[in-house]
């Protein structure tokens, strides 16, 4: 097997049977292609199964330092360490190699970043106008794309999912008036969870499939202009082209919506661990992130009111 074919293996493995977003899929397959590439100046030749069953430490040491030569950022070796490890445990797994000596290897030390949330105002404003971009003149079907752009925001904002989460939902899925109390998302790893759903954002899905009249259970709740399912750089765009129209800071994405989600609902008083399990993270530390964000906020409201801020 060469080294391209376990890599081609390994990605279709991370893709069917542990259901990594298609996002993820692809960096993986650009850093293991980068890694191979390194492989191939380093030994000499293309790298097969037998030269990575013989992969020391200090071979995976000398990627690290080659691209951190090249530039690469300590976040961007960190994520190819990972895809490494994964490979190289993937294949010790499936193709008999012994398993390389992976915890002896540390990675670039992160600071996680603090996530970026819109104000309340803010995120209500982009998820109920976010339809304004679609301009009648030019939109296949304007009306339904406009609704639709509406409920999907609306959606990622009242419920806290990732936009892969949200256009992953059929019809079947959709949470309606008077539906049931809440909604089963399947999240990474292809982990569910139940969130609730507000009424807002059930009124919202309902004002946009009653513009698809005969929708059936098994069609994408949410699709794009051909009739396939929404493409996640479509629904980017939409935002990215109300934020510039509406005037709104550029860290308004899909995503700052999830995280908008989780600030606000903190700044309220919810449980840490309440908005861990919301919002599908594997780990408190990562829900904890969120607390930096209230404490600054905190912090500019101090700075604000207090008469010796000064």
């Amino acid at each position: 097997m060469t080294g391209a074919e376990a890599r081609a293996r390994y990605l279709d493995w991370l893709a069917r049977e542990r259901r990594a977003a298609a996002n993820t899929v692809e960096a993986y397959g650009r850093d293991l292609g980068d890694f191979l590439g390194f492989l191939a100046g380093h030994l000499g030749e293309e790298p097969g199964l037998e030269a990575l069953a013989g992969l020391r430490a200090a071979d995976l040491r000398a990627f690290l330092a080659a691209r951190a030569a090249s530039g690469a950022g300590a976040a961007t070796r960190a994520r190819q360490l990972a895809a490494i490890r994964g490979f190289l445990r993937f294949l010790a797994k499936n193709s008999g190699i012994e398993p390389i000596a992976l915890a002896n290897i540390r990675g670039p030390r992160l600071k996680p970043p603090v996530p970026r949330a819109l104000t309340a105002g803010q995120a209500l404003e982009a998820a109920a106008k976010v339809g304004e971009v679609h301009d009648p003149a030019r939109a296949e079907r304007p009306a339904e794309q406009a609704a639709r752009d509406i409920a999907l925001f609306t959606l990622l904002y009242g419920c806290g999912l990732r936009i892969a989460e949200a256009l992953s939902l059929d019809v079947r899925d959709a949470p309606l008036p008077g539906g049931g109390s809440g909604l089963r998302v399947t999240g990474k790893g292809a982990k569910q969870r139940l969130v609730p759903v507000l009424p807002a954002v059930r009124q919202a899905i309902a004002d946009y499939l009653a513009l698809r009249p005969g929708a059936v259970p098994g069609e994408p709740l949410f699709l794009g202009a051909r009739g396939a399912r929404l493409d996640p750089a479509v629904a980017q765009k939409s935002l990215r082209d109300y934020r510039r129209l509406a005037g709104l800071p550029e860290h308004a994405t899909p995503h700052a919506l999830r995280h908008s989600f989780a600030t606000h609902l903190l700044g309220g008083g919810a449980d840490l661990r309440a908005i861990q399990e919301l919002l599908g993270h594997a780990s408190l530390s990562t829900t904890q992130r969120y607390t930096a964000v209230d404490a600054a906020g905190l912090l500019a409201t101090w700075k604000k009111a207090h008469p010796r801020a000064d």
